[in-house]
């Protein structure tokens, strides 16, 4: 192999690996439990990490049903017929925790919950004009929620936002546009969340 060809393939091993990484069942988690650590409640950290690892648990399930019954390739779900099919069965889940959530859990899980779901009507509504980037509206909705963390932990969530970008680009998932749409639904769930679910909380 060239030195060009393993540049090349190192490059694609890394997009891959960021991409990962900024899973919207990964980032948004995190965010989560970085906020409820943050304010040292332990009961609360508990509480979400159960919550979140509940519903990927969830959300795996249906996608292996999926694979095992012929109707998608891969639990991916990259086709669009497939992805249509997981967004809308994730807005129904999304819905129905942040009911539940606001009727047991904490006001801030069941916006969060809430607001996740709106990303997700909106990647639907928008698909026949955008493959609206989810794993983008995601992270920067993650960032504006460690936004108020602090300079460093926004800072770096602002750059983790970029590599994310930048490895949807160069495994050719998405194209700019698709990016700044999801970029911009996750500023505005991000100011939604601080507007109004702290709004609500304090």
């Amino acid at each position: 192999m060239g030195g060009a060809q393993y540049a090349a393939s190192m490059s694609q091993t890394l997009a891959r690996a960021v991409s990962i990484l900024g899973h919207p069942m990964l980032v948004l988690p995190l965010a989560a439990l970085v906020l409820a650590s943050g304010r040292g409640d332990g009961r609360d950290t508990v509480w979400l990490a159960a919550v979140f690892t509940l519903f990927a648990l969830l959300v795996m399930t249906y996608s292996v049903w999926q694979v095992r019954r012929g109707r998608w390739r891969h639990v991916d779900a990259s086709e669009h017929g497939e992805r249509r099919t997981l967004n809308r069965f994730l807005l129904m889940a999304l819905l129905a925790a942040a009911a539940l959530a606001a009727w047991r859990g904490p006001v801030e899980l069941a916006w969060g919950l809430a607001l996740s779901a709106a990303l997700i009507a909106i990647a639907l509504l928008s698909a026949r004009w955008c493959k609206l980037s989810l794993h983008m509206a995601f992270v920067v909705f993650a960032a504006a929620l460690l936004s108020h963390q602090g300079a460093a932990w926004a800072l770096a969530a602002l750059a983790f936002a970029a590599a994310v970008a930048w490895s949807r680009l160069r495994l050719q998932r998405h194209v700019p546009r698709d990016l700044l749409a999801g970029a911009l639904a996750g500023a505005l769930a991000g100011w939604a969340f601080w507007r109004f679910a702290y709004g609500m909380a304090d």
